[in-house]
Order: structure tokens, then C-alpha cells, then sequence
């Protein structure tokens, strides 16, 4: 059995997540058309606005303490009333179907109650399939679906609320 934490990031860590976010968007280039520049990079803006956000809240994960992905946690909703959002969610693939994921979805739920939603582009099916797996067993009392286009593209949102 793995042993997994999810450490809050300090701020001489986010360079450490924006470098993951090649991985995060590399994987993304499967389901949007995102092209990579002439030196071999995606071209990933800087997000200092995002990560100054109060609400921001940056997390590393890691697997018998090897560095194993990064999440966020947000408040840029799109659902009225929500007041969480996972903002980024990256699991390295050597860590993949090994529970990291859930892990850190149902801590993040029990360190956040409130108002949630969730959502993914309707396109990344490995997501579509996770979500869809996952939410069912998560202490949330039940969740609604909701459609909603976002940046052009068709994405499925679940809205829940954590008890504290």
C-alpha cells in the first residue's frame, strides 16, 4: 500500500507546479487543439493573478514522498453558489489508477465544506469515466449534473455540498 500526501504548496513551490503544467497540458492536447512552440514547450501563460488569488490554493502530491502530480483548489465557479472548484487536478501517469486521485479528491472535500462544483470537457473521456466512478462514493449526500458550455467547449459539472 502507497503511502500519499497532498502538501500544501508554498510559494517557492509554484514554479514547481506551472513546470507540471507542461504534463497537464500535454495530456489536454489530446481533446483541444493546443500546439506546441518552436522550442519543443506549450505555450503556457504566466498565472501570477491566479496564484496572488487569497482563494487560490495550491497542493503537491506525492506517493511514498516521490513528487506525483499537483492540484488546485479555487473559487472561479461557474454554477451560481458554488464556493469550490478544483481548478487543476494532474496525476502523473506512472501513478494512475492507483486510488491518488480519489485520495486527494476526498481530502480536499473534507478540508473544504461548502458549496461545490466539479466539471470536466465532455471530449477528455478519462475524466468523464474518473468523475463518474468517483462521485458516487464520495461523503457528499448526493450531487446534481449540469451541462454548460464553457470557453466554447460542452463540459459536465457536478454540484454538491460537503458537510463539515
Amino acid at each position: 500500500m502507497s503511502s500519499i500526501e497532498l502538501h500544501p504548496a508554498q510559494r517557492d513551490e509554484l514554479e514547481t507546479i506551472e513546470n507540471l503544467m507542461q504534463f497537464y497540458t500535454y495530456d489536454f492536447s489530446e481533446w483541444m487543439p493546443l500546439k506546441l512552440d518552436d522550442y519543443g514547450f506549450f505555450n503556457i501563460l504566466p498565472m501570477p493573478d491566479y496564484w496572488r488569488n487569497p482563494a487560490t490554493r495550491p497542493f503537491l502530491i506525492k506517493v511514498d514522498g516521490e513528487l506525483a502530480g499537483f492540484v488546485t483548489v479555487d473559487n472561479q465557479t461557474q454554477l451560481p453558489g458554488a464556493d469550490y472548484n478544483i481548478g487543476y487536478l494532474f496525476v502523473s501517469r506512472r501513478f494512475r489508477g492507483r486510488g491518488v486521485a480519489r485520495f486527494v479528491v476526498s481530502t480536499l472535500l473534507s478540508q473544504f465544506p461548502g458549496q461545490w462544483q466539479i466539471f470536466h470537457i465532455e471530449a477528455n473521456q478519462p475524466a468523464r469515466l474518473f468523475w463518474a466512478a468517483v462521485m458516487p462514493g464520495l461523503n457528499t449526500g448526493g450531487f446534481t449534473l449540469h451541462q454548460q458550455m464553457v470557453d466554447r467547449h460542452p463540459c459536465t459539472f457536478y454540484r454538491f455540498q460537503c458537510p463539515p
